[in-house]
């Protein structure tokens, strides 16, 4: 489990959720709705009513289709989201050919698309969106139906005054786009700043435990070595001149060892990043990770099926305090939740490994997984148990905080309930893909200890 990538941060503040623009197309939907009513019935203007409610229909097929396809809060790539604005352009641009094309004086709306885009997508496909709606205008402004107007007469504006409203969208979209994409980007910047600079602050605050605890174990370890190496030194002195050849040898080598000794300590103590020590500390083995998660909840008597297993070697790790308190935060939950018992379950294979907490419980709510991951969405009623024993309503932080955590590793988290028709629960699933599961894990021999010879066969003594 590899530590927080910096450059992902730019990436991930880009991306934003589908819900956001369902929203915004279902205001567009509304407004445009509103529109066509409005002319139609309320200013009398003969409008091809049944085509244009036909355009606005697509619309709310497709936000019907996508809230049934993903979840809120699912994510959208910078190629959909892109997708998804330049099909609202096309429908704006299909509605105002019916209506009247630039003469229309609701075509300056084909601002807002470019401006979504500069605030969330990179230049490039801003620019492509740009054109596109660009594109379009210069079509309507050469080909649409007549601006529909009242019955006794038909009003046709001047071309020069067209080629204004083409010039002032030309000139809008490139203003408000490069002037949002700016402020957007140095919000970002903010963004970003800021969080690395939390991420440094982690780590030295990490590293200082760490140098303590290393500086405490080589003070304590320290006095009865010394105390050792004077006792070894006054032997030699005494013994040396009368002891025989093995116990001098023997006598050599024990101080040769205290000295070995002092070496580890001080490396403890120094923490070198660079050196293979840290880097050996810091590594684990995947079964001895789910078995860190598992021990605290053995403690308090929980009943838990624990299974590790996997084809090929056993993958290792980098340790990740983020991660294992993520990992935690579902097992507690589960545990609270669970009627008989929880099922954890390690597995890997040569390319993906994963992590599956199973519960016996009530399972997830359709509102939790249709919201998994956005904050304050609770899993608990406000007459469940919560950890401790109090009675009391969660604040829904728990798995919001345990899914950034653990994404940010770069995993993937998937939450279900059990579809067996005999049986019920809530199953989390945590995978990565091994390549970055085992990035930046140390080698898994001692960097120490592989360096010396054993001892001669004459020399082993029986433990």
């Amino acid at each position: 489990m590899p530590d927080t990538d910096l450059s992902g941060l730019g990436r991930d503040a880009r991306h934003l959720r589908l819900d956001t623009f369902v929203r915004l197309r279902w205001l567009a939907i509304t407004g445009q709705s509103a529109a066509v009513v409005g002319a139609q019935f309320g200013l009398g203007l003969p409008l091809p009513f049944g085509w244009c409610f036909l355009v606005i229909a697509t619309s709310s097929w497709l936000n019907l289709a996508l809230r049934i396809r993903f979840p809120a809060s699912y994510r959208l790539s910078d190629d959909s989201a892109a997708l998804l604005l330049a099909f609202d352009i096309v429908q704006l641009a299909a509605l105002l050919f019916l209506t009247g094309g630039l003469q229309n004086p609701f075509s300056l709306l084909f601002l807002a698309p470019v401006l979504i885009s500069a605030t969330a997508l990179p230049p490039e496909r801003t620019l492509a969106l740009g054109l596109l709606a660009v594109g379009l205008a210069t079509l309507l402004a050469l080909v649409h139906r007549p601006l529909p107007w009242f019955a006794d007469g038909r009003i046709e504006l001047p071309f020069l005054y067209v080629s204004g409203v083409w010039t002032a969208i030309l000139l809008g979209t490139a203003f408000t786009g490069v002037y949002a994409w700016r402020v957007a980007e140095e919000t970002r910047l903010l963004a970003q700043a800021l969080a690395a600079t939390e991420l440094v602050l982690a780590r030295e605050q990490h590293l200082s435990q760490l140098d303590g605890l290393a500086a405490a174990a080589a003070h304590e370890l320290g006095t009865p070595l010394g105390t050792i190496m004077v006792v070894t030194k006054e032997l030699i002195r005494q013994l040396g001149p009368t002891a025989s050849p093995a116990v001098a040898e023997d006598l050599n080598l024990l101080r040769e060892q205290v000295d070995r000794c002092r070496g580890i300590l001080g490396k403890l103590t120094s923490l070198d990043g660079d050196g293979a020590g840290a880097g050996f500390l810091e590594t684990v083995t995947f079964s001895h990770l789910v078995e860190e998660l598992v021990a605290p909840q053995r403690a308090l008597g929980a009943a838990l099926d624990v299974t590790s297993s996997g084809e090929g070697p056993e993958p290792a790790c980098r340790r990740n305090p983020g991660v294992m308190f993520g990992l935690a935060n579902i097992l507690d939950n589960a545990v609270d939740f669970a009627e008989a018992g929880v099922t954890v379950e390690g597995r890997w294979t040569p390319d993906r490994v994963w992590i599956e907490i199973r519960d016996d419980g009530p399972g997830f709510s359709s509102e939790v997984l249709l919201r998994a991951g956005e904050p304050y969405v609770t899993t608990r009623s406000h007459d469940r148990p919560q950890s401790g024993g109090t009675v009391g309503a969660g604040l829904g932080l728990g798995l919001f905080i345990a899914k950034t955590l653990i994404e940010r590793s770069g995993a993937q988290l998937a939450l279900m309930n059990v579809a067996a028709p005999d049986a019920h629960g809530a199953i989390v699933r945590v995978s990565w893909a091994r390549h970055i599961f085992e990035r930046g894990a140390a080698p898994r021999h001692s960097p120490e200890l592989s360096i010396r010879a054993p001892l001669p066969p004459r020399d082993a003594v029986p433990i």
